[in-house]
């Protein structure tokens, strides 16, 4: 439950129910991640924009690797909300739900890539140290399994964002949906 008022896709009027329908019609169906920023509409529209070009938009990253990246740091955060339903967005490629399961709990007994297992070590140490970066060694180590600098941008992007949104949604109380599912991917 919440520990914030929210407003409900059918209290909503004005600008508001404008942006939830525009959700709706863009991801199939409101989440309670967009319902609690639902005091500030903008910022629903500001948090999907910014959602939409680093998960959906042009990148040399695969959908799957930025699924991946988003369970794995949800998981060092413990955001239960976040760790589901990209585990399910990830379950839709890769078609496994114990892998989706143990990537979540240890990323390195899953059978990745080196350039997933790198990408997945680099969302988890910049997640749990992040001032431990300054060096340039995780870079190097990105460089060294072939990430080149766009991959890297994106790849911290993602990282970053989802450090951002565990955070929103564990501090304000954001419970998982009934049925967690049915977006589009």
């Amino acid at each position: 439950m919440a520990l914030i008022e929210t407003i409900g896709f059918e209290q909503a009027t004005g600008e508001l129910r404008q942006i939830y329908d525009s959700v709706i019609r863009s991801r199939g169906k409101l989440a309670a991640v967009h319902k609690i920023q639902s005091l500030n509409p903008r910022s629903i529209l500001s948090h999907m924009d910014l959602y939409l070009t680093l998960m959906f938009g042009s990148s040399p990253l695969k959908r799957y690797q930025r699924e991946m990246i988003a369970v794995v740091v949800s998981e060092v955060n413990r955001c239960e909300y976040c760790k589901i339903h990209h585990g399910e967005a990830l379950q839709h490629y890769w078609k496994d739900e114990q892998r989706v399961a143990r990537l979540a709990e240890d990323y390195t007994s899953v059978g990745l890539s080196e350039q997933d297992e790198a990408m997945c070590a680099f969302a988890r140490e910049m997640t749990e140290h992040p001032k431990e970066a300054e060096n340039g060694e995780r870079i190097a180590a990105l460089r060294a399994v072939g990430l080149d600098d766009r991959m890297i941008l994106d790849l911290t992007l993602i990282a970053s964002y989802f450090n951002f949104v565990n955070r929103l949604v564990i501090n304000l109380g954001v419970g998982l949906e009934r049925n967690p599912g049915g977006y589009k991917y």
